[in-house]
């Protein structure tokens, strides 16, 4: 039996940082607003959602990957914005992605990520 949908909760201290990041920055849209959390889609079936917690913790080992066949328009678009990267778009041989990353408010891990790999387009379609 397949699944309707994936969602992803992530926990965050600043819940208003994260929804001007993901609303206005990502322009991700707003799917469900609950209050103490947020949910966006982030693809067809695909969202990522934010609820506050003063104590989450930090959110190391965590990577958030975007999929865009796109990522030097993203990096342009996104540095235009002010936002900073960590690491601007390079290939990666090894795992055959090209690839960026940045860093949301909350401090979660974002890749944009093509796969190079004729096999994703392939296992995806």
């Amino acid at each position: 039996m397949p699944f309707d949908a994936q969602v992803t909760f992530c926990y965050c201290p600043d819940l208003d940082a994260s929804a001007t990041f993901y609303e206005q920055t990502l322009g991700l849209p707003l799917v469900l607003d609950q209050g103490s959390c947020r949910i966006y889609r982030a693809a067809t079936a695909a969202y990522l959602a934010f609820c506050r917690r003063e104590s989450a913790p930090k959110p190391e080992g965590i990577i958030l990957t975007l999929v865009s066949e796109d990522v030097d328009g993203w990096y342009s678009h996104l540095s235009a914005r002010g936002v900073e990267f960590e690491t601007p778009p390079k290939l990666n041989p090894d795992f055959q992605i090209y690839h960026c990353f940045l860093r949301d408010p909350n401090g979660y891990l974002i890749e944009i990520q093509r796969f190079n790999d004729p096999a994703w387009k392939q296992n995806t379609q």
